[in-house]
Parts: structure tokens; sequence; C-alpha cells
């Protein structure tokens, strides 16, 4: 077992609850509303923009130059095919660019983005993966799940979004993700070992909170 299939089997209950969330069997099964959806693409897009700027990071600090490419990849297809989608995607839910732009980070967004770039910033090429895995691997399993359900003929919009994460080239990048986690963990010592899977772990907890407050269309308790 790699250290990555280590990683998530400590995780399990945290991702059994992730997938099991109503924000995501709503998604799959049509029946979630079109309010908390647009509320949700909104943050995503925020998310994503910070997303990959932890992952440039692990351009810079990848030994090797073939996974500087990967790193570079992984900017390239979140930066364009998924950010293009994204944006195509709030088209169709109503939501101009402009909102986009304009949206500004929940406190569950803006804490999980501080996690993931001051982790990437302080800690190794083996930190930058693990903190960013269990969004690129967490979706690909909701995508395939929801889609091994079937699409909700009520809700093709919702169908589009899972086959998207369904797709082979997400599970690739995620596959790389993984096996570059795992050569990575095979040289490193107990101490980067323990900051790899707290960097996981703490990602993982994230991921759950996000679709909760997708769910609850969290706000700031204060304003400003």
């Amino acid at each position: 077992m790699g250290f990555s299939n280590e990683l998530r089997s400590r995780a399990a209950p945290i991702w059994e609850r992730e997938q099991t969330h109503s924000f995501v069997t709503g998604i799959g099964d049509g029946s979630l509303s079109l309010d908390k959806f647009r509320y949700y693409m909104r943050q995503d897009y925020v998310f994503l923009i910070e997303f990959c700027r932890a992952i440039a990071l692990g351009v810079t600090k990848a030994p090797h130059m073939t996974d500087m490419g990967w790193f570079a990849t992984l900017i390239h297809e979140t930066l364009n095919s998924e950010m293009a989608l994204h944006v195509s995607f709030c088209a169709d839910f109503g939501i101009t660019e402009e909102e986009l732009l304009a949206t500004e980070p929940s406190p569950t967004t803006w804490a999980y983005t501080r996690h993931m770039i001051n982790t990437a910033h302080q800690g190794s090429a083996g930190e930058v993966a693990s903190v960013i895995l269990p969004c690129s691997w967490g979706y690909c399993e909701i995508g395939q799940k929801l889609y091994g359900e079937g699409l909700p003929a009520n809700q093709p919009l919702y169908g589009r979004w899972i086959e998207a994460y369904n797709a082979p080239e997400f599970q690739q990048l995620a596959d790389w993700l993984r096996g570059f986690v795992d050569r990575h963990a095979e040289t490193a010592g107990p101490a980067e070992l323990a900051a790899m899977e707290r960097a996981f772990m703490v990602s993982s907890q994230y991921e759950y909170m996000f679709w909760d407050a997708a769910w609850r269309m969290e706000g700031w308790p204060v304003g400003i």
C-alpha cells in the first residue's frame, strides 16, 4: 500500500461524510436548490484561483523537470480547462463573470485557501502535493460515484457537472498526484511524513467544510 492509500484510509470517515453530505447527494439526485448551487459555484471560483497559487509553488519545489511539468500541467488544466468550464456553468446558472469577480471568500473558503497556500509556502514538494490532493482526488471520487448512480434527469445542468468530474482527464491528474506523494514519501523522513499527513488530513476536513458551508450558504457573522 502506497502512502497516498494510507492517507486515504486514515481520512475515510471524513471522506464518507463528504460523499454523503446533503449538498453532494442533492447534486446527484437533482434535488439541490439552485440558490445553494449558485453560492457554491461562486465560492469555488474564488477557491480555484487560490488553488492554482498553491500548485504554482509545487513547480518551484519539484525536484525534477518531469515533476515540474506535471505541476505546470495541473495549473494549466485548472486555470484554463476547469476554469473555462466553471465560467460556462456559471453563465448557464445566470451568474455573470462580473459577479464572479466580485465574489468575496466565505470564512471557510478563506481558511481553506490560507491553509493550502501557507503549507505550500513553508513546506516541501511532498507537502504541496499532499495539501492539494484531497481536492483533486476527492472530486474524482464524487464525480465517479454520482455518475455511477445515474445522472439526474430533472436537472441536466447538474448532470453536466457530474460528467465533467467523471472525465478521465481529472482521474489522470489525481493519479499523478497520488503517485508523486507515494514516490516522495519513499525518501521522506519521519518529520516530513508527519507534515504530509497533517496537510492531507486538514485539507480533507476543509473539503467537507466547503460543501457544508455551501449547504448553509455561509456568510461572515459581522461585516466590515
